[in-house]
């Protein structure tokens, strides 16, 4: 399996599929880069080089008590397109990925990075404050704290279900979905896990935003209960310069069924463009 090592010495799993130009994928929490993998395929039959990689902490690369933030995340993902020589590259994240892809472009990019693909993105900034009104209460993020120390092995199960907007009516329920979420959820260390809430809450990226000078295309579900449209997209979408905004009506959080046919014909033609 490949792996590089970061400037602090932690080890990064990735994969790296197909030819030509390269899409550089960054997962949610607390899962890894088999979140991508039907992504990749598509991606790499369509004539591109796919990359995804396993966040510090998640996945297969080092399980690490310290750096577990945004910063963090988006140097160790410009230190992973150095030691790959990467250019052009479009960048695509979801969730905490979304996060990290953007503070990537924006500060560790070093010019390496021509578009942004966000899907159920985290920018500008979650947590509630005076500057952020309208955003969700600490207490929110508290208790994931708390579920994630209590038995954050049942917690996976109970968070697919608004995940992929299972508890819904009339929304049948994939248990291999489920089992794969809490699969790839057990992977990650408790510390990353734990502090990993902090890093996609707290984190404000408005500045980020404002500095790309890049293309950036804001795809985001009108159902998604994890990342409320309201408070990320819908917000984002005003503090880019070259930004498009597609609402993929009554779509999850999660990327699946018809949403994730539907992103991947929008990602690869924003791709190819």
């Amino acid at each position: 399996m490949p792996y590089f090592t970061t400037s602090d010495g932690t080890e990064i799993y990735y994969t790296d599929q197909g030819s030509g130009r390269p899409v550089l994928f960054s997962h949610g929490w607390p899962l890894s880069s088999d979140a991508w993998k039907l992504e990749l395929k598509l991606v790499a039959d369509a004539g591109f080089r796919a990359i995804a990689h396993d966040r510090r902490g998640h996945g297969r690369s080092t399980k690490t008590y310290t750096g577990n933030d945004i910063d963090t995340y988006a140097r160790d993902l410009g230190e992973l397109a150095g030691s790959l020589d990467l250019h052009d590259i479009v960048t695509v994240g979801h969730s905490t990925g979304g996060g990290e892809a953007v503070r990537f472009a924006a500060r560790y990019a070093n010019g390496r990075v021509r578009k942004v693909f966000t899907a159920g993105a985290i920018p500008p900034v979650m947590v509630q404050s005076d500057s952020n009104p309208d955003g969700l209460p600490i207490a929110v993020f508290d208790d994931i704290r708390a579920h994630v120390l209590a038995d954050s092995s049942e917690y996976w199960f109970e968070l697919a279900q608004p995940f992929f907007g299972f508890n819904r009516p009339g929304v049948a329920e994939s248990r291999g979905l489920v089992l794969n979420f809490w699969r790839q959820s057990e992977m990650a260390g408790l510390a990353a896990a734990y502090d990993c809430v902090a890093a996609f809450s707290e984190t404000d990226l408005t500045e980020d935003l404002q500095a790309l000078d890049v293309p950036i295309f804001i795809a985001h579900g009108t159902d998604d209960q994890i990342v409320p449209i309201a408070d990320a997209a819908r917000k984002s979408i005003h503090l880019v310069k070259h930004g498009r905004l597609k609402e993929y009506e009554g779509a999850s959080h999660g990327i699946w069924g018809w949403y994730q046919k539907q992103l991947v014909d929008d990602l690869l033609k924003f791709i190819a463009e």
